[in-house]
C-alpha cells in the first residue's frame, strides 16, 4: 500500500506511487520486494505488457519535470529516479530488455524464483502457490510474443543463450516444480493433492516443457545473433551497469594490471600451500584435497556458513559499522534447483518481515571446500550485499521508496560486496594461508571479467604478454573466444571448468555486467582514500562506511560525487 506518512514531500509521494505502480504491472517485482496483494500473479512480459512499463517510466519523468526539490534528500531522490528511468527507457527503446537473457536471468528462473519469497504456510500461503502456478502458462507464452515479435526485428539473443535457459526449464518442470510443492504442501500440514497443488504443478510443468522446446528449438535455430554485442552496445550496458562513462579500452588494460598483480602474490603463496607445484590450479587441487578444508553434507555446510555469519556480525558491530539491531540477523538457505550456479542475496522485505537471505546452489554436490567458500559468504552476506541491502530497509527516512526498491545498481552494489572482501583482508580475516588464497581466486576471478568481458564483446586482442593457455599455446595478440575465456578463468582465476563455462555465458547474456563489480570496489576505495585525505586524523572507517551505505543505491559517478557532499 502507498504510505500514509504526512510527512512525505510531493517527490517522495510520486516516488512511493511509481514503485506501486510498478508493482501491479510485475507482480514478480511486488513479491521480490515483499509488497503484499500480488503473489497470486506473474508479469505479462509480452510486447504490450513491456509498452505499459515504459509508460510508467515517461509519466513518471513528466510527473518529476512539474516537481521542485524539498531539500538535499529530495535532489538526491530525484536524480536517482531520474537516471535509473531513464537508464529503463534507453534499454527498451534499443530491444535490450527482450534480447539480453541466459540462465542467470530470464523470466524463466525469476518465476520459479518468485516461489521461495512466498508465504506457503496457511491456506491463503497454498492459494497464492496454486494461483500462481496457474498463472505460469500465460507468462511463458507472453515472454515467447515478446521473443517471436524481437526474432522478426532481428533484437534476439544468441542461440548459446536460447538453449542454455531451455536446458534450465527442463530441470525446473522435471525436479524443481516437484520439489516446491512437496515444500509448501509441509509447511501446511496437508497432502499435495489435498491442496490442489498436483494438477497446478502439472500444468505449470508442461508450460516449461513446452517453451523449453520452442526455445530451445525453433528460436535457436532461427536466431542469427552474435554472441558479441559490439562497442555501442556494451557502452549503453556499462553505463546501465556502472552508472559511469568509462574508458573501455583503458578499464581493460588496468584490469590485465590487476590481474598479474592477484596472480603474483598467489604464486607467492603457493610455494607455502603446495611446494613444488608447477601450476595454479595444481595448487587449488591439492587443497580441494586437503580433510582440514573439507565439509560434508548440507547440513554441516549451512551451520558453517551461519556461524561465520554470527561471528563475522560480532566482530563487525561497533566497531567497523553501525549496525540496527533489526537487520544483524542474516539467513542462510540452499538455493532450489534451476537456479543460479552462484551463490546469490536476496535483500530483507520493505517492513524488515522477511529477513536478508544468502541462498547457496549445490549443484548436486554434498563435499564442499571451505577454503574457497570463506571470502564468498563474506561477499554475500556480512559484510557485503546483507549490509547493503539491510541499510537500505532502516534509512526509509531519508531515501525515498523508489530508492529503497527499484534503484539498485550493479557498479555501487557488487562494488561493495568485493570492497567487503578486500577490508576483510585489510581487517586479517583471511590470516591463514589457505583462506587468503581463496581471498585471491575471488579477486582474480573479478580481474578476469574485466579482461575476458570487455575483450569478447569489443572482439579485442589479448595482452601481447598474456602467455600460454592449455591447448592453446600462446595467445598474446589473439582475438578473444569464449574458449579463451573459459580457460583464463581456469588457470589465472581457478575456477572450475563447469563454472567457468557457465559464467562466460553469463557475460555473453549479461554485457558490462561482469565488469561492474571490480569497477565497483576500485570506485569505492578511490571514494574511501579522498574522503582520508580530506579528513586525515579525523577520517573514521565506520563513519565513511555508515555514511556511503546510508547514501541508497545510485549509478557510481552519482555515488562518488554524493559524498564530497
Amino acid at each position: 500500500m502507498l504510505s500514509s506518512d504526512p510527512q512525505l514531500t510531493p517527490l517522495f509521494a510520486l516516488a512511493d506511487e511509481v514503485v506501486q505502480r510498478w508493482c501491479a504491472l510485475s507482480p514478480l517485482t511486488a513479491t521480490d520486494l515483499g509488497v503484499e496483494g500480488f503473489d497470486d500473479r506473474l508479469d505479462d512480459f509480452s510486447p504490450a505488457g513491456r509498452r505499459a512499463v515504459a509508460a510508467l517510466c515517461e509519466w513518471a519523468l513528466d510527473s518529476l519535470d512539474s516537481l521542485t526539490a524539498a531539500g538535499p534528500h529530495d535532489e538526491v531522490a530525484r536524480s536517482v529516479m531520474i537516471e535509473r528511468l531513464s537508464s529503463h527507457l534507453e534499454l527498451e527503446a534499443n530491444g535490450e530488455t527482450v534480447r539480453n537473457f541466459g540462465v542467470i536471468f530470464s523470466p524463466a528462473s525469476t518465476i520459479r524464483q518468485s516461489f521461495e519469497l512466498m508465504t506457503w504456510s496457511g491456506p491463503q500461503g497454498a492459494q497464492a502457490v496454486r494461483d500462481r502456478l496457474d498463472a505460469v502458462a500465460d507468462s511463458l507464452e507472453s515472454w515467447r510474443a515478446s521473443l517471436e515479435a524481437a526474432l522478426e526485428s532481428g533484437e534476439h539473443t544468441a542461440a548459446r543463450h536460447a538453449r542454455g535457459v531451455a536446458e534450465q526449464m527442463r530441470t525446473i518442470a522435471d525436479v524443481g516444480l516437484g520439489t516446491l510443492v512437496e515444500r509448501v504442501a509441509a509447511a501446511s500440514g496437508r497432502t499435495v493433492g489435498e491442496l490442489g497443488l498436483d494438477g497446478a504443478r502439472d500444468r505449470a510443468a508442461a508450460a516449461y516443457r513446452a517453451q523449453a522446446d520452442w526455445l530451445g528449438g525453433t528460436y535457436a535455430e532461427r536466431t542469427r545473433a552474435s554472441d558479441f554485442v559490439g562497442a555501442e552496445r556494451y557502452r549503453r550496458w556499462a553505463r546501465y551497469h556502472t552508472g559511469l562513462e568509462l574508458d573501455l579500452e583503458e578499464t581493460y588494460a588496468w584490469g590485465w594490471t590487476d590481474l598479474r598483480r592477484i596472480d603474483e602474490r598467489m604464486w607467492e603463496l603457493a610455494g607455502q600451500l603446495a611446494p613444488g607445484a608447477s601450476s595454479l590450479t595444481e595448487v587449488a587441487a591439492r587443497l580441494d584435497a586437503d580433510e582440514r578444508y573439507r565439509v560434508r553434507g548440507t547440513d554441516e555446510l549451512l551451520a558453517r556458513l551461519r556461524a561465520l555469519t554470527e561471528a563475522t556480525t560480532q566482530r563487525l558491530a561497533g566497531s567497523e559499522f553501525t549496525m540496527d539491531e533489526r537487520v544483524r540477523f542474516c539467513d542462510v538457505r540452499l538455493a532450489p534447483e534451476g537456479s543460479a550456479a552462484a551463490p546469490y542475496y536476496i535483500p530483507p522485505s520493505e517492513d524488515l518481515a522477511r529477513p536478508g537471505t544468502t541462498w547457496f546452489p549445490t549443484l548436486g554436490e554434498s563435499e564442499f571446500n571451505w577454503w574457497r567458500l570463506v571470502t564468498v559468504w563474506y561477499h554475500e552476506a556480512v559484510p557485503g550485499h546483507h549490509l547493503d541491502g539491510g541499510a537500505l530497509a532502516v534509512n526509509r527516512e531519508r531515501l525515498s521508496r523508489f530508492q529503497r526498491t527499484l534503484a539498485w545498481t550493479s557498479g555501487k552494489g557488487e562494488g561493495w560486496a568485493l570492497y567487503a572482501e578486500r577490508l576483510m583482508d585489510e581487517l586479517g580475516g583471511f590470516a591463514e594461508p589457505a583462506l587468503e588464497m581463496g581471498f585471491l581466486i575471488s579477486q582474480a576471478w573479478r580481474a578476469a571479467r574485466v579482461v575476458v568481458d570487455i575483450g569478447m564483446h569489443l572482439q579485442l586482442t589479448a595482452p601481447r604478454d598474456f602467455g600460454s593457455l592449455a591447448g592453446q599455446g600462446d595467445v598474446g595478440g589473439a582475438t578473444w573466444t569464449p574458449e579463451m575465456a573459459v580457460a583464463t578463468l581456469v588457470e589465472r582465476a581457478l575456477v572450475a571448468p563447469a563454472m567457468a563455462h557457465s559464467e562466460v555465458d553469463r557475460y555473453l547474456a549479461l554485457p558490462a555486467q561482469a565488469i561492474s563489480y571490480k569497477v565497483g570496489e576500485r570506485e569505492w576505495l578511490g571514494a574511501r582514500e579522498e574522503m582520508r585525505a580530506e579528513r586525515g586524523a579525523a577520517f573514521s572507517l565506520r563513519d565513511f562506511h555508515d555514511r556511503a551505505l546510508a547514501l541508497g543505491p545510485m549509478g557510481l559517478s552519482a555515488f562518488r560525487e554524493a559524498l564530497r557532499v
